[in-house]
């Protein structure tokens, strides 16, 4: 119907509706069916924006469910399945980490510092070495990642924050808190965290650089276990 009436448009639509004794309130209806599809396609689009976005802020980690209580934390009202379908269509999955136990994810482009400890996590003055993790703990209103920076000397922690998001503002923010509470001496202090994408952010490595600061990356094994009790 609505085809017969694109082709022959000076015929008017009321006119062939009479013809056929098709209510005009079924017309529209059918019009409004036809634009339907096309702004479902323009609203997932711009959601899977919106979840690329939040799937890239927990470091490729959330899968559909922290990626839907997200959005919903964000104001953005839409359907777990829904979330589920889109992250599906465009390649996202998440990632599980055990719990309590340090998780980051490797920026295939990113260039790493050096190992420059070798998994010898001791110091014979405090401000010699840092090792920094990242953290997950689950909570009821969904993840929580906890950034921490322990001195090898003492093997108290230094410094450290939380947030919903695993990013490289989270690792930074943690640094400046640390850098705020000791006194570092330029050329002096080795800072060592894991391959994490957090880890080598322009951010991060930009800020070392100004403090003075040697950048070490490599494994973190163990160093970290009950840091925070």
């Amino acid at each position: 119907m609505t085809a017969l009436v694109d082709a022959h448009p000076h015929l008017g639509v009321e006119p062939v509706l009479r013809e056929l004794s098709i209510p005009s309130s079924t017309y529209y209806r059918w019009r409004q069916a036809e634009k339907e599809p096309c702004e479902r396609h323009r609203q997932d689009a711009e959601l899977t924006g919106k979840i690329r976005q939040v799937h890239a802020d927990s470091g490729g980690i959330y899968g559909s469910p922290r990626v839907h209580a997200v959005l919903r934390r964000e104001g953005i009202h839409v359907g777990r399945k829904r979330v589920e379908r889109l992250m599906r269509q465009a390649g996202l999955a998440g990632i599980s980490p055990r719990r309590g136990k340090g998780f980051t994810r490797r920026d295939p482009d990113a260039d790493p510092a050096p190992d420059l400890v070798q998994r010898d996590f001791t110091a014979n003055v405090s401000n010699r070495l840092w090792v920094t993790d990242l953290t997950m703990i689950a909570t009821e209103e969904g993840p929580l990642w906890l950034s921490a920076i322990r001195d090898a000397f003492s093997r108290r922690v230094v410094a450290w924050e939380t947030s919903a998001r695993a990013d490289a503002d989270l690792v930074l923010t943690t640094l400046e808190y640390a850098l705020a509470s000791r006194e570092v001496a330029p050329g002096e202090l080795i800072h060592h965290a894991d391959h994490g994408c957090q880890y080598t952010s322009v951010k991060l490595t930009t800020r070392l650089v100004r403090a003075g600061i040697q950048a070490s990356m490599g494994s973190v094994g163990d160093s970290f276990d009950n840091a925070l009790a």
